[in-house]
């Protein structure tokens, strides 16, 4: 399978947000078309280590002839992000100096003539990442009641309009391709709303919805964040506000060291601060590259670095040289005889 031309987002931010260095172990997410993989493994040269994950089997297959150049370095795993945590212990992969997630579609996903993502083409109502995934959108459409519909894109779509395009999806049923649902869309908002084309809301609520792209983001933040070691970066690059938020939050309430209600004149929280915030202020594409790449023109990059206790601190540094002393002797991922010692010091706070 050949890969189609693919234009990394804020590359070279996120280079800079995770801090890259030779000899560096890191986790690449969302693995997409290797992109960002790729600039990761030539920065961390020499010794780096990268971890991809792909829910996506098509895209596992594009990024693992693209990164074949890479193979010693590198571990391709085709499941979901949201088992992170089992992942890295599975494989031994952790601590790590840095973890990305680029929560955007790829160019093949909107592009396939089979996956239903994009409404530019006519494809089946799909929309799943992975065939595994047991509800299709054309599920969600022919089936859901109006009021259920009507909540799910209000609520993943953000859409205005989003009970009368319920009731006229209902009227319509069913709706089976991607073009049929633009088009029904189009009845009740017309064809054009400024740049932004009337189905792109739907598509986006639905594609959230079947994927359930907003459950396992809030779900993996924190299995991120615990795997991290001293001073690892945590970057997520988002594409629309519900995402946007929820990393907002989470790397905004990791960085205090109290979450009490202000109401509340004394802490009893008990929370410690386990993130410190490397861009107070979101980063987003330069005029110049969404010039170049349209697709990035809403992408927001947030960026965190792990904090820890002292007693961590020198416990970290001592694993962190074990760890890359025996794995650049033997060339494997396999290092059972650090394993229950680095659980014990980066198991969730």
């Amino acid at each position: 399978m050949s890969a189609p031309t693919h234009i990394p987002v804020l590359l070279q931010e996120t280079i800079e947000a995770l801090d890259v260095q030779p000899g560096g172990r890191y986790i690449d997410c969302t693995l997409g078309d290797g992109g960002h993989a790729v600039a990761i493994l030539d920065h961390s040269s020499p010794g780096g280590q990268l971890l991809g994950i792909d829910a996506d089997p098509d895209a596992i297959k594009i990024s693992e002839a693209r990164l074949q150049a890479y193979s010693s370095s590198t571990l391709i795993i085709n499941e979901n992000f949201v088992n992170l945590q089992a992942i890295c212990i599975k494989y031994d992969f952790f601590p790590v100096h840095g973890i990305l997630f680029d929560l955007g579609l790829s160019s093949h996903q909107l592009n396939s003539d089979s996956r239903g993502f994009s409404f530019q083409h006519e494809a089946p109502l799909d929309m799943r990442l992975s065939p595994s995934q047991e509800v299709s959108a054309a599920e969600i459409i022919n089936t859901s009641s109006e009021t259920k519909l009507a909540h799910l894109i209000k609520t993943y779509g953000e859409e205005s309009y989003s009970h009368k395009i319920a009731h006229r999806i209902v009227q319509e049923r069913p709706i089976r391709t991607t073009l049929q649902l633009a088009r029904t869309i189009e009845q009740v908002i017309g064809s054009r709303r400024g740049k932004i084309h009337p189905a792109t809301r739907t598509f986006q609520a639905l594609r959230i919805a079947v994927n359930q792209e907003l459950e396992h983001l809030e779900a993996v933040l924190r299995q991120a964040m615990n795997l991290l070691g001293f001073e690892g970066r945590l970057v997520v690059i988002s594409y629309h506000s519900l995402e946007d938020r929820i990393v907002k939050q989470f790397m905004q309430q990791e960085s205090k060291d109290c979450i009490c209600p202000p109401s509340i004149p004394i802490c009893t929280c008990g929370h410690t601060a386990y993130l410190k915030l490397i861009n107070k202020k979101v980063i987003t594409p330069s005029s110049a590259e969404v010039q170049l790449n349209p697709r990035s023109r809403s992408a927001k990059l947030r960026a965190a670095e792990r904090l820890t206790t002292q007693a961590q601190d020198d416990q970290y540094k001592t694993i962190e040289k074990l760890c890359f002393s025996v794995g650049i002797k033997t060339g494997g991922w396999r290092k059972p005889a650090l394993l229950k010692k680095l659980r014990q010091t980066f198991s969730a706070p």
